[in-house]
């Protein structure tokens, strides 16, 4: 699993790397609701990278760096995009900002994710009661009760999964939106990302 940022390399010195932009490309919604379900973890990585721009795996050299403590640790072309803020559907590093902007955001995200718990707890409390049911009756009769639990909890199960993955995905846009907001202004900085 890649972290957050990765490039490749190519063997010419032209760098390939996933940024807001190729996200908002037909390409990029595409590769996006293919990986929905790992979206967090793997549209950074290497394997996207490859399959947006249409690489083999051995097009060029896989790089990640998730040190953000000096920006001599990334590409210059990379260093540009980070400090336009062109990676902000992507990720975030808390060593792109100051101490106290951090806390802003922290602040700010707390409150989002307060705000998903209370999309996925009724949501949650919902599918158990439905499961629960269904378990006892399970419980009843053996062999076919399997099929039938799945049965009846099936529906409860996808319609959890669909408002826990909208509002997940919800509060991921959120925490990314508040971290890049902060970023924008340079005095949020830390002196080398200035």
């Amino acid at each position: 699993m890649c972290k957050f940022l990765s490039w490749i390399e190519l063997p010419n010195g032209e760098l390939k790397y996933i940024s807001d932009f190729e996200l908002n490309t037909r390409d990029g919604q595409k590769l996006r609701k293919s990986l929905f379900p790992l979206f967090g973890s793997e549209i950074v990585g290497h394997g996207a990278i490859k399959t947006y721009f249409g690489l083999t795996n051995h097009a060029g050299r896989d790089c990640e760096c998730a040190n953000f403590s000096d920006p001599n640790n990334f590409p210059d072309k990379i260093v540009g995009k980070i400090k336009e803020g062109k990676f902000s559907k992507l990720g975030l590093n808390g060593l792109l900002l100051t101490d106290l902007a951090w806390e802003k955001y922290e602040k700010v995200a707390g409150l989002a994710w307060e705000e998903y718990r209370k999309v996925m707890g009724p949501a949650w409390e919902k599918y158990k009661k439905v499961a629960a049911l269904a378990w006892e009756e399970y419980k009843k009769v053996t062999g076919p009760a399997w099929e039938k639990y799945k049965k009846v909890t099936g529906p409860a199960r996808e319609e959890y999964k669909k408002v826990t993955d909208l509002a997940r995905e919800k509060y991921k846009k959120n925490k990314l939106e508040i971290f890049w907001e902060l970023f924008a202004n340079p005095q949020n900085r830390p002196e080398c990302w200035k």
